[in-house]
């Protein structure tokens, strides 16, 4: 009879456990969440096809999440899991790497969970089950887990917490939270969950009783958003209650424009610090207006968006611009001193190109930052950053094979600058001085699919174009669609239904910002749908299986021109086609010639053209440039202008996301315009 009982709690206990499982199965899980207007599709519901994301899915599976797997479980490359397996008593030795190195290998393991999401193969599987026993038996008992502090603890008896300012515990608990989640939504197990669960109870232990110094220890918050997906999760108060408090008080003591905690979070009016580490903070704060409706919260997320889109932003969606600098005011809260910002946003309009920052975590960072924007306001600028990040500025972040990864991005290149830059312009396998982007980069492409859909009440949101299959549930019942295109080479998209509800529902189409002349047919006849630039274009019918629609996206070439207050800019263009951004790189022009030797004409006549590099199809724009006078600057600074006629050369512009993967060559975003 007691045997019986037991199973019969463990057994109810398993289908409760299914039962959240089924129901909490998006990346970010906002669909109980009262104050979002749109959740996300299963982690399995699209598979891509076709096309663009299909090819950096592929390279994704089969060589980036094994390349990565591989570095951070190989000591002789990364310490990262040995920090782990010396803290679980598996394995003798020191913690070695940075503080943030667990944050690594979580944000690795959350990107084979995505992958597992979706390929369902057995070998990842095992890989994470192994992972987990390690990562659970290096936790202490009363929920820490910190490879670094459990190490020299066992070493010294002394059991210090929170004790280094500057110190990543808490970032490296945020990744946990996530990566947990989102391995019990591609598993359903519970594992690495209740590991994470412990980690963020010892947290809410720690902050009742920490001082104000300990508290305000957050340096890149990811904690934030790790707190608020577990809430998502196990639907316990407690973890959003301590993600509330810890943005509360933030700035309530003497703290640093770098970390955003010197002006107390609602009074701040400028984005100012570690780009990082302010795009974590503004993502984690838009999962709490989520969940709480604080239109105080909201309002300053729309102030400081605001700030960075008309700023700070690069044309690549890329952010911060500094590698250092100072505070917005050149001044601390001590008056006498000058407080250096690190990797950092700059002041308005301040957005040079060859020592620009733009560190790959950021970049991913505003995407994280604007996905949850777009799920909570339902509008589609945010859709908007989304899709220029990342085919420009993330992507830019790794090669073409998937195994060589860039820590900054910068918008141009050139080895005729006569000083050198902190960190490599080309690619390598592994950041030895820093290598937290490149488990980002991974875990972000693998888990793409997740930003093509969003699901609300009324229908399906249209967010990403590719060639894609959908199958999904909205509230009027199932729906299987799929899509075919090249996109973003070419701007037509064709949809089919394959399932469809009886009852009528909405497809809201997305029309890029950056498109003009949309046209929309339905079973091959005109759609009367507003199609405004930056907006959703809703389509609401009766659907059936069988039914078909005809995007088509213009996507001319472009000449983008910056403010005239971004001086480093002015009298300069950049080239632009549908969402991605193209370079000029050195390698492509004739023999002799640099990439300062070239200026584009307003009248171009740049046409795309297909080029394969390294294996992987892209559009390069091939026409001609005018070839201005660059024959000799040495020992000079200041020179008259020529009067001459330029002459005109063949040039071809690559996706600046592609630039670097054919040897090391000079490359410019930005290049002078001719009239």
């Amino acid at each position: 009879m007691k045997h019986s009982k037991k199973l019969t709690i463990a057994l109810f206990a398993l289908s409760i456990a299914q039962m959240l499982h089924a129901q909490d199965n998006a990346l970010v899980n906002t669909s109980q969440s009262s104050f979002a207007k749109l959740h996300g599709t299963d982690m399995n519901a699209v598979r891509w096809t076709q096309g663009f994301w299909a090819d950096r899915f592929k390279v994704c599976r089969e060589t980036m999440v094994p390349e990565l797997w591989k570095t951070y479980t190989d000591p002789t490359i990364s310490h990262s899991f040995r920090n782990f397996e010396i803290a679980a008593g598996l394995e003798q030795g020191n913690f070695k790497g940075p503080s943030f190195h667990d944050g690594d290998f979580y944000k690795t393991f959350e990107a084979v969970a995505s992958m597992y999401a979706v390929t369902k193969d057995k070998k990842l599987d095992e890989m994470m089950d192994k992972a987990i026993a390690v990562m659970a038996k290096a936790q202490r008992e009363d929920g820490y887990i910190y490879t670094k502090a459990i190490i020299e603890q066992k070493k010294s008896g002394e059991a210090q917490m929170f004790a280094d300012r500057l110190s990543f515990e808490a970032y490296n608990f945020g990744h946990l939270m996530t990566a947990a989640c989102v391995h019990y939504r591609a598993t359903g197990k519970t594992s690495l969950l209740s590991v994470a669960k412990k980690a963020a109870d010892f947290l809410i232990g720690f902050y009742n009783t920490a001082t104000p110094e300990q508290s305000r220890n957050a340096i890149c918050p990811s904690h934030y958003m790790g707190l608020s997906e577990l809430y998502r999760t196990t639907h316990d108060q407690k973890y959003l209650t301590l993600v509330k408090h810890l943005i509360s008080i933030k700035g309530a003591t003497e703290g640093t424009d770098d970390n955003q905690d010197r002006i107390p979070f609602l009074k701040q009016t400028k984005v100012m610090g570690h780009a990082v580490r302010a795009n974590y903070l503004y993502a984690g704060v838009a999962d709490v207006y989520a969940e709480t409706g604080d239109a105080a919260l909201l309002k300053q997320l729309h102030a400081m968006w605001d700030d960075v889109t008309q700023h700070k932003m690069y044309v690549t969606g890329a952010c911060g611009s500094l590698y250092d600098g100072v505070s917005p005011d050149g001044t601390s809260y001590k008056p006498d001193d000058v407080q250096k910002v690190h990797q950092a946003y700059g002041r308005d309009y301040q957005l040079p190109n060859y020592t620009a920052h733009n560190e790959t975590c950021a970049n991913i960072g505003n995407v994280l930052w604007n996905w949850r924007m777009l799920q909570i306001t339902g509008d589609a600028k945010y859709a908007d950053i989304v899709e220029l990040a990342l085919y420009n500025s993330v992507l830019s972040g790794i090669n073409l094979k998937g195994d060589k990864f860039l820590y900054t991005n910068p918008l141009s290149h050139s080895d005729s600058l006569p000083f050198a830059q902190r960190w490599s312009k080309d690619r390598v396998p592994y950041i030895s001085k820093s290598n937290c982007c490149p488990p980002n980069t991974v875990r972000t492409v693998s888990e793409v699919s997740q930003y093509a859909y969003s699901l609300s009440d009324a229908g399906v949101f249209f967010n990403l174009y590719g060639g894609n299959n959908l199958d999904t549930k909205i509230k009027a019942g199932s729906l299987k669609l799929t899509q075919t295109t090249d996109y973003p080479w070419d701007g037509k998209v064709n949809i089919s239904l394959q399932e469809a509800p009886k009852e009528p529902f909405s497809m809201f189409l997305r029309i890029p910002g950056w498109c003009g002349d949309a046209k929309i047919l339905v079973n091959g006849k005109a759609h009367n749908a507003k199609l405004v630039p930056g907006t959703y274009a809703e389509i609401k019918g009766s659907w059936k299986a069988g039914d078909k629609i005809e995007i088509t996206l213009p996507m001319p070439v472009k000449l983008i021109e910056s403010n005239p207050l971004v001086e480093e800019t002015r009298n300069q263009i950049a080239v632009k086609r549908g969402p991605v951004v193209y370079c000029l790189e050195s390698i492509d022009l004739p023999k002799g010639r640099s990439i300062f030797d070239v200026a584009i004409s307003i009248q171009n006549n740049l046409k795309p053209t297909p080029l394969i590099i390294e294996n992987s199809p892209v559009m390069s724009l091939q026409g001609d440039a005018l070839l201005v006078d660059n024959s000799d600057w040495s020992k000079k600074l200041y020179r008259e202008v020529s009067a001459e006629t330029p002459k005109t050369i063949p040039v071809r512009l690559v996706p600046y996301y592609a630039w670097g993967n054919r040897g090391h060559n000079d490359m410019s975003v930005w290049l002078p315009l001719a009239r």
